[in-house]
């Protein structure tokens, strides 16, 4: 960012970090509402809650922000979160998690457009947009760290039954981003929406296609490990909830790791082919961790360190592909192109969650990284084919 704009790089980083802890809650809630006997079959749904008001907001968040102004909308959905985390402790009922996450989604899709939306509107070299939005996105990783490290904590303590109350802390890291936001300036975009509707004229281009399920398949990815991996630890490979979320911690360390190397060094090379890189690794590491789970079974533990490897060469992949086409986004559609990207990001985390749900109940967690390498296959195949193109002029 410019140096008028480095002031603005905190609130930012801890609005990805609001949003990472709320939103990678997941694999929590589920452990917890599993242990209190709600079937996966529920609780692969659960996530739905979450993701389809994320889908169906997204395309209105585009007028929303543009009437009310990205810093207020900020605010207000960080606001939001805030308050509603607040609340969350005090409510028994599993309807209300529903309610929370739907409430989540929805600000998230705010949070997300209007974060992209500043990140572009102040850099315009591509290699320099990839560095910012690995910087800023990699304070995600923290989010999920932090996330699944204090509940872990809390949940194998002594007042493991008020587990709910360190939703308390992410209200307090919600309200003390706002402060921060009301004592920055921030540089509004000129362009106004009247529209209810945004423009989606010239998104249905094949670059833009290959895009989209370039980004569909790699959160789909993301999503196997952020929301069902502490499950799978816990019910395959039969170590306790709390080593469960701490195991599953080191991911997020390894993911933030991934997007703080790839901010420094991503300069150095070709965006697609550090891309390629990347998803070759991944297939390499799955690759050897389906050989254990087939032949080696008695090995079957090491996959507790072997899965976390993953996200040092996962984490880069969404930021990278994103600033890419982002660079060659004119700074007046940059919202609806957002909007959009939230939208497939959305319906990918939902059905993902509901497909791997399937495994769960049907004890076929065998195949759990055989599902993942397929998705995987797709991205690298799809990926090819998008870094083909010349997208000189979107």
């Amino acid at each position: 960012m410019t140096p008028k704009q480095t002031n603005i790089t905190l609130p930012l980083k801890l609005t990805f970090l609001v949003f990472s802890m709320v939103l990678n809650c997941m694999g929590i809630v589920i452990i917890q509402l599993s242990a209190q006997k709600i079937g996966y079959d529920k609780l692969g749904f659960l996530e739905s809650f979450k993701d389809l008001p994320i889908a169906v907001f997204s395309l209105f968040a585009v007028n929303f922000i543009s009437r009310l102004g990205t810093k207020k909308s900020l605010i207000f959905a960080l606001l939001l979160v805030g308050i509603c985390s607040l609340f969350l402790p005090f409510v028994e009922v599993f309807w209300f998690f529903k309610l929370w996450f739907a409430i989540i989604g929805t600000c998230f899709a705010i949070g997300k457009i209007c974060v992209y939306g500043i990140i572009r509107n102040n850099m315009t070299e591509e290699r320099s947009l990839a560095k910012t939005m690995n910087s800023v996105e990699a304070s995600f990783m923290i989010g999920i760290f932090v996330v699944n490290t204090g509940f872990g904590w809390l949940i194998s303590s002594q007042f493991g039954e008020y587990w709910k109350f360190g939703f308390l802390s992410i209200s307090l890291i919600s309200f003390f981003t706002v402060y921060l936001f009301l004592t920055s300036k921030i540089i509004e975009p000129e362009v106004k929406s009247k529209n209810i509707i945004p423009d989606l004229s010239g998104f249905g281009k094949l670059p833009f296609i290959l895009f989209f399920a370039v980004s569909f398949f790699i959160i789909f990815i993301e999503q196997s490990f952020n929301s069902w991996l502490p499950a799978f630890y816990k019910d395959h490979l039969k170590v306790d909830s709390f080593f469960a979320l701490q195991a599953s911690s080191f991911l997020a360390v390894f993911s933030y790791s991934g997007r703080a190397i790839t901010s420094r060094i991503i300069q150095r090379f070709a965006l697609s082919k550090y891309f390629m890189f990347c998803l070759l690794m991944i297939i390499l590491v799955l690759v050897i961790i389906s050989a254990i789970q087939f032949l080696f079974t008695e090995n079957a533990r090491i996959l507790l360190f072997l899965f976390p490897i993953i996200g040092l060469f996962l984490s880069p992949l969404y930021p990278v592909i994103n600033s890419k086409m982002i660079a060659k986004i004119d700074k007046n559609k940059i919202n609806t192109f957002t909007s959009l990207i939230v939208i497939v990001s959305s319906v990918s985390s939902s059905l993902n969650s509901i497909s791997i749900s399937v495994l769960f109940k049907n004890q076929a967690l065998d195949y759990y990284s055989l599902y993942i390498l397929g998705a995987v296959i797709m991205v690298t195949v799809i990926s090819y084919s998008y870094f083909k193109l010349s997208i000189n002029k979107i």
